[in-house]
Parts: C-alpha cells; structure tokens; sequence
C-alpha cells in the first residue's frame, strides 16, 4: 500500500466550530488505490460531552423555534443540497468507492428527506376535541425529546444521516452524528450547508470516532434518544444498552434479502433485477439482494444469464464513467468477504463465478493497489449454508432451487432477518398472496430494492429491526417527538362540591 505525501484531518465539528479534539486518529482510505487519504479524529469522553453541553444549550431557543421557522432553514439547507450534490456524491465515491452515479442517487434519496421535513407545520399538528365532556375541551401536542443522536453505516454516509437528522432538527431537536470513521469527510459537508442555511450553532453537531463514542452517547444522561443503523448483533446490544439507560432507541440492524422469480416473470428483467441489486455498490446495501430464489424450471434459464452477466460487470474506479461497481470498502471487509466464499465452496455450494480472480490491473488508473473483488455466484445453495444463513455484506449472490411459491414463501419467513424482499412474476394472486404471507418488513413487486419514499418510512422485522417505529416519514416524526395530552375547562361550567367517583363524560 502507498499512502500519499499529505492527507486532510477530518475533525468533529461541535457548536458551530470545527473542532481538533484531543484523542487519537484514523486512517482513512481511497478503497480505489489503497492510498490513505485523511486521518479521522476519534472522539473521547471531552468531545461527546462538549457537543452534548451544545446541544443542550441551543435545546430551548430551538424547541421554541415555530415551526415555520424550522421549516425554512430547511428550505434553504434543501436549496443548498442541490447546489451541491455532486460534490457530496464525489466525497462518498473517494472514501467509500461506490461508483459515482450510485452515489448521486444516495444523495437524491437523502434529500427526499428533507423536502419531507420541509413540511414539519403540517406534520407537527395535533388533534383538537371539542365537547369530549360538558364545558371541556381536550387536544394533543407533539413536543420535541431534547438532545438526540445518531450512529450511522459506512455504506451511506450521506442518506443514513438524513433519514435521521432533517426530521428530528425539524420537529425541535437538536442532533448529535457520529459517522462512520472509514467515509466521515460528507459528514462536515452537511455540517457546513447547514450553518449556511441558517441552522443556529449547536443544534447540529458531529462527534468522529468509533466503539468509545458510541458507548459515550449510549451512556449519556442528557441523550434522550438514539438511532443506530448497522449491523443485527451491534443493533441488539445497542438497543438493550439504551433501553437500560432509560433511551428510546432506533436500531437498523442486518438482513438477507431474497428475491423469487417466478416461472411466468419477464426473465430479462429478472436477470437485470438481481444483477444490479446484487453486484451495485459491491454489495454493501442493508437492502441488497443477496439470495435468488428460484421457482420451478425457471433457474435453468436464469442461472446461466446470471452468471454471464456477472462476469463481464464492468469492475473499475467508481468515477469512470461506465463503472458498474467499484472496490470494497477496506481490506478488512474485502478479506472477510473472500472468507464466506472460501466457506461456500467447503460446505459444498456450486461455485460458478469466483469474484477472488478479478485481476485489479483491469481497473486502470493505476489502481492496482486498492480493494478490489469481482463479482461472486453461487448455485444450489441450501438453507444450512453459511452463505444462506449469514449477511455477507459483499457481491456475493447465491441462488436457491425451490418447487413452488409455497416453498419459497415458507424459506424466507423461516429467516431469521425480515429486512426486504422481492417478487417477480406477471400473475396478480401470486403478488396478492406473496405480499399478505410474507413475514418481511419491505416487499417489492418486480422492484428489486424496495425502498420506500421519505413519507412512508423505512424499516425491517424480526431480526432486522430493534424498537417500536421506522426510519424518516411520519414513523420518524413519531419517534422524534412525544405526545402531550391537554384537557381544558374555566370555571363556570364546574359543578361546586367534591367529585370522589372517576371522570366520565357526562
């Protein structure tokens, strides 16, 4: 590996200010050509608590804020997203190594967000009772927690944050990121068009680091509430470790997203299907599809086109232009990624393109050195498979054989994760009934990715998703705010005497 002659410090930014701190760093990566390119501050026990103490402090002005008024420095950071767009999306290209065109399309879905929060006037209102009982009147409100936080994935390092920190600025909080260390240079450009849009200082903050941050954060007092996204068994320990301290807590986890293809789908599309949600951003989407499911006869027409398919992706440095996908996102992952196809192949699935024999020269640019891996696929995978079992976060997809939709139904509910799913077929009872059977948070109807819009929400089940409510939509504004129940009477409709019986409505 070659690290280059000078590398940029990537600092938190805390009330306003682009702060140094005072603990270690980080190398960060161009996963393209291995060369480091910026050290990452990693935040300690002094930096998470300034940025708590300003948070707190802009708390009250920015609760008090109208609504209005909140609404329109997102009007203006919305105006200034799309000003810059493309240079976001170049930043994630650098430090991650998705291809450029995926990485506008993440800052696309992020900004979806915003213009959903732009609308926070509407969504703040509540409901108002007239005469629930003679001369009384009873409303509710939805007021803001206080200081909240979010700890988010590599793999998005613009949309995740924007599932989160648009909504909850939106409806009065103030927010607390703590990006991933490997891509965090995105994180300080939010900070900044922030800022210019006329967020108040200390209402956005962003603490860099890793492990010791997020366990900070977890255990902080004044933190009342806590979004994670990453991988299920962090997910879980997250979620029990600020419930126990007294958090209402999001946590994203894992998934293993089956697709089944019908025999009466348009097969083409099918195959473009699953080789652009398999193999697009190398695999290292929660909502990747990483096991085809094949019903009947139709896996003998669908395997072989898979499997041309995946051997001419065309593998390069994410801003060429006709990159399909790019390198994965640092050596760790690229070898943890070759050891579950090593595992597949000892445990007896049908190895039918080795993405371990992609030749980086192939790149150009002079990118031999980074973290490059081709396209894998499996056939004749079965459900005691480890490649099966276990999110392998990679362009690994691996295709199961089954008789019938009932089989392939019953296969996906019996996973443990319940993230997305996908159906293609042509016929109108086989959707109906996959779609009211199915035991999975996201469905998609020859929609391969099915991601819902920043009005719906996203979220998975069973092991995929820890805590009572989704990402963003109005999902989001529930979790950001709390429900306050008003009931009002004067004077002069009050009956004189003591009441000692229950309250009814009379």
């Amino acid at each position: 590996m070659t690290a280059t002659t000078t590398t940029t410090a990537i600092q938190h930014y805390i009330n306003g200010q682009v702060s140094s701190g005072t603990g270690d760093a980080q190398n960060v990566f161009n996963p393209a050509t291995g060369e480091v390119t910026g050290q990452v501050a990693l935040a300690g026990e002094r930096e998470v608590n300034a940025a708590v103490e300003a948070a707190q402090a802009a708390f009250p002005a920015w609760a008090d804020t109208p609504p209005i008024r909140r609404a329109r420095v997102m009007f203006k950071f919305l105006e200034l997203l799309n000003a810059n767009k493309d240079a976001l999306a170049e930043a994630i290209t650098k430090e991650h190594g998705k291809v450029f065109t995926d990485a506008q399309g993440e800052v696309a879905r992020g900004i979806d967000v915003v213009e959903f929060a732009c609308g926070i006037p509407q969504l703040m209102k509540g409901d108002y009772t007239e005469q629930v009982s003679t001369g009384i009147d009873n409303w509710t409100v939805r007021q803001p927690l206080g200081v909240v936080a979010g700890i988010t994935p590599f793999n998005f390092p613009v949309m995740v944050p924007m599932w989160m920190f648009p909504v909850a600025i939106a409806t009065g909080n103030t927010f607390i990121l703590k990006p991933s260390p490997l891509d965090p240079s995105a994180s300080l450009m939010i900070a900044d068009l922030l800022k210019r849009a006329g967020l108040p200082d200390g209402v956005f903050n962003v603490v860099q680091g890793g492990k010791d941050a997020v366990e900070l954060l977890l255990d902080h007092p004044e933190v009342k509430a806590l979004s994670f996204v990453g991988s299920t068994p962090i997910a879980n320990l997250i979620y029990e470790r600020g419930a126990r301290h007294g958090k209402r807590v999001q946590a994203l986890g894992g998934a293993k997203n089956h697709m089944v293809v019908m025999p009466d789908a348009h097969l083409d599309k099918a195959v473009d299907a699953l080789v652009g949600a398999a193999y697009g951003s190398a695999g290292e989407r929660c909502m990747a599809i990483s096991v085809a499911v094949l019903v009947g006869d139709v896996a003998d027409k669908v395997v072989p086109a898979l499997a041309e398919r995946a051997k001419s992706l065309k593998v390069k440095n994410g801003m060429q232009p006709d990159a399909e996908m790019g390198p994965i996102v640092t050596r760790e992952a690229h070898q943890r990624i070759t050891g579950y196809i090593d595992k597949g192949v000892a445990e007896g699935a049908e190895l039918l393109v080795d993405g371990r024999e992609f030749n980086a020269a192939q790149t150009g640019d002079g990118c031999d050195e980074g973290f490059w891996m081709g396209g894998t696929l499996f056939d004749r995978v079965t459900p005691d498979m480890t490649i099966y079992k276990e999110e392998i976060f990679g362009p690994v997809l691996v295709c199961v054989r089954v008789p019938d939709a009932s089989t392939a139904i019953q296969l996906i509910n019996d996973h443990e994760f319940g993230n997305g799913v996908s159906c293609f077929t042509e016929s109108g009872s086989v959707a109906r009934e996959f779609g009211r059977r199915i035991q999975v948070g996201m469905v998609g109807i020859n929609v391969p990715i099915p991601v819902p819009m920043a009005w719906h929400g996203f979220g998975g089940w069973k092991r995929s998703l820890f805590g009572d409510t989704h990402a963003y939509g109005e999902e989001g504004v529930r979790f950001y705010t709390k429900q306050k129940s008003i009931m009002q009477r004067w004077s002069d409709s009050i009956d004189g005497g003591a009441d000692f019986v229950m309250p009814t409505a009379k």
